[in-house]
């Protein structure tokens, strides 16, 4: 019974993983009619001389930073809206939840023509400012292109957190509020004592989704800058798709993936240690 999703899991998942970790080492190419030699470090050492890798792991690291605070918090404070019981809350939620169930692909594009020089994000800038600001081209000004991946990409996801933010508000016993109305909590105490409490299990888990999701940053990079404008949206994600299928380098992709599933690995475990109930 357990047999075909095993071998589907060690198809696609273990033996991938281990052709990333063999390849690293390698000088391996995706198209060559020489056969691939072991290399050692050599592929390590190249990729921390080379300055795009530096732009790319700076850029996933801005990103992070940036997303997962900023949507996290923001996705709690829509929870705690919408978790209000009030008239129109269902209709909340669904307006909330729409660019979760949106391809990416397609909210890339929307928002490719939002940020255009003639889009409607400068058109609106224009109009709130009576003709006194200036349209920029948001998506080819280095300063302004990762700002503006960053403000899609919290406005597509966020309801997805919201969700799961409202289904650990809802497992909160009623009993809990009722006591604590008793002993004179309301407003920010309420929510300090008892509600940001009881969300402990749901805080770590959002974390650490969020934070894997902003550090594997790659479709929307894809769609709307392909990396630029010099390489000021460039991710590792990014970098090692473009290293291994267009550049052909897959030794050097690997090494890229490697370092990245390292990157990833000491962000969860330490956002795990520092989230973890304590004794």
């Amino acid at each position: 019974m357990v047999g075909p999703a095993a071998f589907l899991l060690v198809l696609f998942l273990l033996v991938p993983v281990v052709l990333a970790f063999t390849l690293a080492f390698t000088n391996s190419r995706l198209i060559s009619p020489r056969p691939a030699h072991f290399i050692g470090l050599t592929n390590f050492v190249n990729l921390f001389a080379d300055p795009t890798f530096w732009a790319s792991l700076r850029n996933t690291l801005t990103f992070a930073l940036v997303v997962v605070p900023v949507q996290a918090g923001l996705a709690l404070v829509l929870a705690l809206l919408v978790n209000a019981k009030i008239r129109g809350t269902n209709f909340f939620r669904t307006v909330y939840f729409v660019p979760v169930v949106t391809s990416m692909v397609v909210v890339s594009l929307l928002w490719k023509f939002i940020y255009q020089t003639d889009g409607l994000l400068n058109k609106f800038l224009v109009w709130v400012s009576f003709g006194h600001f200036t349209p920029i081209d948001w998506l080819n000004n280095p300063s302004t292109a990762l700002p503006a991946i960053i403000v899609m990409s919290i406005w597509q996801a966020v309801g997805f957190h919201m969700i799961i933010w409202l289904s650990g508000l809802q497992t909160i016993p009623v009993e809990l509020y009722e006591a604590g109305a008793l002993d004179g909590a309301t407003g920010w105490k309420r929510f300090r004592y008892i509600t940001w409490p009881s969300l402990a299990a749901t805080r770590t888990f959002i974390l650490i989704t969020i934070t894997i999701a902003a550090l594997s940053l790659f479709t929307q990079i894809s769609v709307i800058t392909q990396g630029g404008p010099l390489d000021s949206t460039t991710t590792l994600v990014f970098m090692a798709v473009r290293t291994g299928y267009q550049q052909l380098a897959t030794g050097y992709a690997s090494a890229i993936s490697l370092v990245f599933f390292t990157l990833v690995l000491t962000v969860a475990a330490i956002q795990r240690f520092l989230t973890r109930e304590k004794a």
